[in-house]
């Protein structure tokens, strides 16, 4: 079974068990999450498919770790009239171990 979710502007496609990295949630660490913007649900038989969003369709896990990704350096050069700027970038992430998708 899965779902595909969206979350901090992305789709996501989640199972049980998986570990995903999104945008950074406002939750603390430990604590559990839910998705409720899922836009499919799929098990062996069956798939649903929202118009925008399933009803009654859940995605819960819980929130292991916050953190910042690798540095992304970001330069600006412009030829010949001595203008160089040199500037780094870490974009927060939340990781989520997903466990259980609900469809009511």
């Amino acid at each position: 079974m899965y779902a595909i979710i969206a979350t901090g502007g992305k789709q996501v496609k989640v199972e049980v068990g998986q570990t995903i990295f999104v945008e950074k949630l406002a939750n603390e660490e430990g604590s559990k999450v839910e998705f409720k913007d899922v836009l499919l649900v799929s098990n062996d038989k069956d798939v649903k498919v929202g118009t925008p969003l399933v009803k009654g369709a859940v995605v819960k896990g819980t929130l292991i770790k916050q953190g910042k990704e690798r540095k992304v350096v970001v330069f600006k050069y412009k030829a010949k009239s001595n203008y160089r700027r040199k500037s780094g970038h870490r974009q927060p992430y939340s990781k989520v171990v997903i466990e259980s998708i609900e469809v009511k």
